[in-house]
């Protein structure tokens, strides 16, 4: 069973959602909450395994909210609901430690296999929506050098697996691709997030981004990658 807490200043958003979500055998809203502070006293409370977050609430927003939640010793899968997938804010959420994002409009069916898939531990958002924002939020060439200098310590396999991950690819997709197990993919992964020091694949992704490392900007040039591997 997939325990879920629904965050949005609306009542009514987390009522729909409940209706949403509750009409799935395996997923269950365990707890709605309306501002950022509620969001977290309920994970602390329910132990959730996911928790969508709406941005934009009276007192304690979103992100904030998304930066405490992630910062737990058990944290859970935090996606985002937002109504516009180029906001600005999206970005500082990612950073802040969300796993993805999630549009209101997304169609009831579709709502809850994404919730399922990111319970499990995958990205859920578009890669070209992550594009958008990346180019949008500035410095564009800058953040491409301190990307590609973070990624030096990664062996040549990491880098291709790293690249999958900007792509949104899961393990299994990963695998499929670079003809390797999933075993073997998870342990790459883990690895990539332990020397990018990021918290999530969805962090690592955006690094990918930032360095061009995703299919679009191709690899970094080879002084740049690290050997083996």
């Amino acid at each position: 069973m997939i325990r879920v807490v629904v965050v949005d200043d609306e009542a009514m958003v987390c009522a729909h959602l409940r209706t949403i979500l509750g009409s799935a055998e395996d997923i269950e809203v365990v707890d709605e909450a309306y501002d950022g502070a509620a969001a977290v006293e309920s994970v602390l409370r329910h132990g959730p395994d996911l928790v969508l977050m709406d941005l934009r609430m009276p007192g304690v927003d979103g992100i904030t909210a998304i930066g405490q939640i992630a910062a737990l010793d058990r944290a859970p899968v935090v996606v985002v609901l937002t109504t516009f997938d180029a906001d600005q804010a999206l970005l500082r959420a990612l950073r802040a430690g969300a796993a993805g994002f999630l549009l209101k409009s997304t169609r009831p069916r579709d709502l809850i296999g994404l919730v399922r898939v990111a319970a499990d531990g995958h990205t859920v958002l578009s890669p070209a929506a992550t594009r958008r924002l990346v180019g949008a939020a500035g410095g564009a060439q800058d953040d491409r050098g301190r990307g590609r200098a973070l990624l030096d310590g990664l062996t040549g396999r990491e880098s291709e697996v790293l690249s999958c991950l900007g792509e949104g690819l899961s393990n299994a997709e990963i695998a499929r691709r670079l003809v390797l197990s999933e075993t073997t993919v998870k342990g790459h992964v883990s690895h990539i997030l332990v020397k990018l020091q990021c918290t999530n694949r969805t962090q690592a992704g955006l690094l990918a981004f930032k360095a061009g490392l995703d299919r679009g900007g191709g690899p970094p040039p080879a002084g740049q990658r690290g050997r083996g591997g």
